[in-house]
């Protein structure tokens, strides 16, 4: 696939994920996708696995509220594919605020996204996850 085939997967990945179309999301990934999400104390932390981690990790995603006050950036090269941006939102449980710039950066690999690994701000959102005390 050319570059340009491989940011619109990933355009297209989180435009299905932003809309809950988990049919479409799925359709999307590998079987063996794997996504990292790095950090400690907070629930979307470590290594999701295949479709069932995929829909494990959405699920405890839902748990956040959050906006993108601007259009992410995409930087390509082969199949690999980063997108920079800034999220803002709050953790539902503790209505606690967080601003988190990030990277995500994926491997897309015959149409199908293989591999996330997340670079974001794991303090950030570990403390919006912490209750108040």
């Amino acid at each position: 696939m050319s570059i340009e085939e491989n940011v619109q997967v990933v355009k297209d990945f989180f435009a299905a994920t932003g809309s809950g179309d988990r049919r479409r999301l799925l359709s999307l990934c590998a079987e063996d996708i794997e996504w990292i999400v790095p950090g400690e104390g907070w629930a979307l932390a470590g290594t999701h696995r295949g479709h069932a981690g995929l829909e494990d990790l959405l699920q405890k995603a839902s748990g956040l509220e959050t906006s993108f006050p601007e259009p992410p950036e995409f930087v390509a090269q082969g199949d690999r594919v980063l997108m920079t941006g800034l999220a803002r939102g709050k953790v539902k449980a503790t209505n606690r605020p967080f601003e988190d710039y990030f990277v995500f950066a994926m491997t897309v690999r015959n149409g199908k996204v293989t591999n996330i690994r997340e670079y974001v701000d794991t303090q950030a959102l570990a403390r919006a996850s912490e209750p108040r005390v």
